[in-house]
């Protein structure tokens, strides 16, 4: 299959658990939850059409284009990364939602990269066999089919989510994100004051905007 990808960077992981890691970012476009256009923003499936704040329409980005081969995409990827030898390559692939392009043959293409590959999904399709690192962040209003992973991403509030009906699935680590909305500092406390009376669940916070990086 073809990819149409929206930009690849090298930068650090802004939020979860792998908050400051040097890493390769490969958002594809596209999502299944709303188009990403500003005249959608009411009309998604998914309540994250409201708030998310991620520009996944198009191939103008870095690195952005249509590729033909997962081997193509995968070049690009690892020309990209520019750690030291001493250090395994980590690439996130995101979104929009990553898993309606990425599969087992381009994990298996970044793998012959010597990358570790990691995955950040809003949950609604299956994880590709091969996938390192799965971190799932759900959004009221979709239909979730990955109950299990690395990594629980939670953004609060959302209408109808309440964190611990998510206690049950099998996670390694929980995560509160707060939603940065016109209510933001009222999110933060929220997010704050959950955490401190459910230990479980771990604060996260987008660094990369604190810092001014992509």
């Amino acid at each position: 299959m073809s990819y149409a990808v929206k930009e690849i960077y090298y930068t650090l992981q802004g939020e979860g658990f792998h908050t400051g890691k040097a890493a390769v970012f490969l958002r594809f476009t596209g999502c299944n939850l709303w188009s990403g256009h500003e005249k959608d923003r009411h009309t998604g499936s998914g309540g994250c059409a409201r708030w998310c704040d991620t520009n996944f329409v198009g191939t103008d980005g870095p690195g952005g284009g249509s590729y033909p081969t997962a081997s193509a995409l995968a070049s690009v990827v690892a020309n990209t990364w520019r750690g030291n030898s001493g250090q395994q390559p980590f690439v996130v692939c995101t979104g929009g939602e990553p898993l309606l392009q990425l599969d087992h043959e381009l994990v298996a293409e970044l793998h012959r990269c010597g990358f570790l590959v990691a995955v950040e999904t809003n949950g609604t399709r299956a994880i590709p066999d091969g996938v390192d690192w799965v971190c799932v962040s759900p959004k009221s209003g979709a239909d979730v089919v990955v109950s299990g992973g690395n990594e629980l991403k939670l953004v609060i509030p959302q209408p109808g989510v309440d964190p611990a009906s998510y206690e049950a699935q099998s996670f390694d680590h929980f995560f509160l994100q707060p939603l940065e909305d016109e209510c933001f500092e009222n999110n933060k406390r929220l997010a704050v004051e959950y955490c401190l009376a459910h230990p479980r669940w771990r604060l996260s916070v987008q660094t990369h905007k604190v810092l001014g990086i992509a």
